[in-house]
């Protein structure tokens, strides 16, 4: 199977330029995030605090992720609901941020991602994929701009959904994020050795998805 990996920072511009990638290339698009999210959904949802590590790992043998694909489009299933439109909420992006340092959580979720990708052709984007969850991945690419950047464009969309944050709090929580999720102990946000990296601070989607697309063959 030919598997593409791509990692990086929040608001970086992997997801968007990793669906378009999929389409263009007929295969399919596994947004690891995703279920993260759907963890970090959960917890808030039955009040636990997502840095309380033993907390969160008491629910995950009671919790079910599962990725379906209707018409092509990822969809999270959470303990058999359908969440999809849920978790892209501004306090669940920090929640998968604190879950996902939890080794627990990582290694129930890296299972599922790796047995996707073993039977598909498929492009994953996150933050390890390239170094832990898919490390002979075919092509790995890490994708990067500038934390201003990456806010103003988060802040953009959340606005667009009615989420109504200011620029300074979205920004405070990238850099945040981007703390957290470098220096956790167990397979941080960092580039692979062998994945090509670029910036996107000011190139336009169809420029990455061009410079992505330019180098897999």
């Amino acid at each position: 199977m030919k598997n593409i990996a791509i990692d990086g920072p929040a608001g970086a511009g992997k997801s968007t330029a990793a669906k378009i990638v999929a389409k263009k290339l007929g295969i399919l698009y596994l947004d690891t995030g995703a279920m993260y999210r759907a963890i970090g959904l959960k917890a808030l949802k039955l009040g636990i605090n997502t840095r309380d590590i033993p907390a969160v790992e008491a629910i995950l043998p009671t919790t079910s992720v599962e990725i379906k694909y209707v018409e092509e489009v990822q969809n999270i299933f959470l303990d058999g609901k359908n969440v999809t439109p849920f978790i892209r909420e501004h306090a669940v992006s920090m929640a998968a941020s604190d879950v996902s340092a939890i080794p627990a959580v990582r290694l129930k979720l890296v299972e599922l991602q790796r047995e996707i990708a073993k039977n598909n052709d498929c492009i994953l984007d996150g933050r390890d994929i390239g170094t832990y969850v898919l490390p002979n991945a075919n092509y790995k690419f890490f994708i990067t701009a500038t934390a201003e950047e990456r806010a103003n464009r988060r802040f953009k969309e959340l606005q667009e959904k009615g989420q109504f944050v200011s620029y300074d709090e979205v920004l405070t929580d990238i850099v945040t994020r981007d703390k957290n999720d470098s220096t956790r102990a167990f397979a941080p946000l960092k580039k692979a050795d062998d994945a090509h990296e670029f910036d996107t601070t000011t190139m336009s989607i169809d420029e990455v998805v061009t410079e992505l697309l330019n180098r897999i063959k």
